[in-house]
């Protein structure tokens, strides 16, 4: 405790370098990061609503992640390919 008072009365903050932007709570580095904790999130809710309510085994449940996964691969590759072509099928 005592060191913190004299950090803040000793003005020893003012010689510390501030947060860079690129760090920053608005920055996209963590705009990122919040949304990938969200889908984690997600995905952990979902999981315990296919074993729990719906009864199905915990295989199960990763069988439809990795099938979802798959399928989500599939789509974003095809419309990658789609939006990158450059007219010549």
């Amino acid at each position: 405790k005592a060191a913190f008072i004299n950090f803040i009365s000793d003005e020893e903050w003012k010689s510390i370098e501030p947060v860079s932007s690129w760090f920053g709570p608005s920055s996209f580095l963590m705009s990122s990061m919040s949304a990938l904790f969200k889908l984690s999130m997600w995905i952990r809710h979902g999981h315990g609503y296919l074993t729990e309510n719906l009864g199905i085994p915990v295989w199960g449940s990763y069988a439809v992640f990795g099938l979802a996964t798959l399928f989500l691969g599939m789509v974003l590759g095809l419309v990658s390919e789609v939006l990158g072509a450059d007219g010549d099928f």
